[in-house]
């Protein structure tokens, strides 16, 4: 991506998530980046372009994560191969790099405070946000959890409730991340909310 498709990305995201994706306009976007509307128009054609290149770079970085630390990146559905031998320190590794793109990671931080301030007015929108923050994950990690469960790694159990006790205090802590300097303890928090979570549903009790 040349350096001025990239700008554009990156102030159209940020305008996103300061002013919401329908309230900004691409006179805006043209208007804070000193380039006239034509300009931009050769490297996007619409809005619209704009945003589903953001989408496209989100799922990218979401598949590059998930393939760093070795967990699935297609869902049950596509891959069910892929969930088994997956450990709870593989899975452990995979939220925390998560959690540090949504509270750390400038594009990360953007696309999240647009989906939320966008949920209610854009149903597209909406859904992403399920697929992103709540549904998708919580699925996932059920999947995995399930998995695990059958393979002795994890106690008996509803697998669908341990993927809500996991991730419940992920978003929490999204939001404490969010305060002045809150990073660096909202992640200390859920490392140690993860680790206390295998202790209590393992058989070995190790980490």
């Amino acid at each position: 991506m040349s350096d001025t498709k990239e700008k554009i990305l990156m102030t159209a995201l940020r305008l996103f998530a300061q002013n919401g994706y329908e309230a900004t306009s691409v006179s805006a976007i043209a208007e804070v980046l000193s380039m006239t509307k034509g300009a931009l128009y050769r490297h996007y054609q619409n809005k619209r372009e704009i945003f589903d290149a953001i989408v496209k770079r989100m799922v990218e970085q979401d598949q590059e994560s998930a393939k760093q630390n070795e967990v699935p990146e297609a869902t049950f559905e596509e891959s069910p191969s892929a969930y088994r031998g997956v450990t709870l320190t593989q899975v452990k590794n995979f939220t925390l790099d998560q959690f540090r793109f949504w509270s750390e990671d400038e594009f990360g931080r953007n696309f999240r405070k647009m989906v939320i301030l966008e949920q209610y007015r854009d149903p597209e929108i909406a859904d992403w946000h399920q697929k992103i923050f709540t549904n998708g994950p919580v699925g996932y990690v059920e999947d995995l959890f399930r998995e695990m469960m059958a393979q002795g790694e994890l106690h008996k159990g509803d697998p669908r409730l341990l993927a809500l006790r996991y991730f419940a205090p992920f978003y929490l802590l999204l939001g404490m991340a969010d305060a002045p300097a809150g990073s660096d303890r909202a992640i200390d928090l859920l490392t140690k909310h993860i680790d206390d979570f295998i202790k209590n549903n393992t058989e070995t009790k190790e980490i």
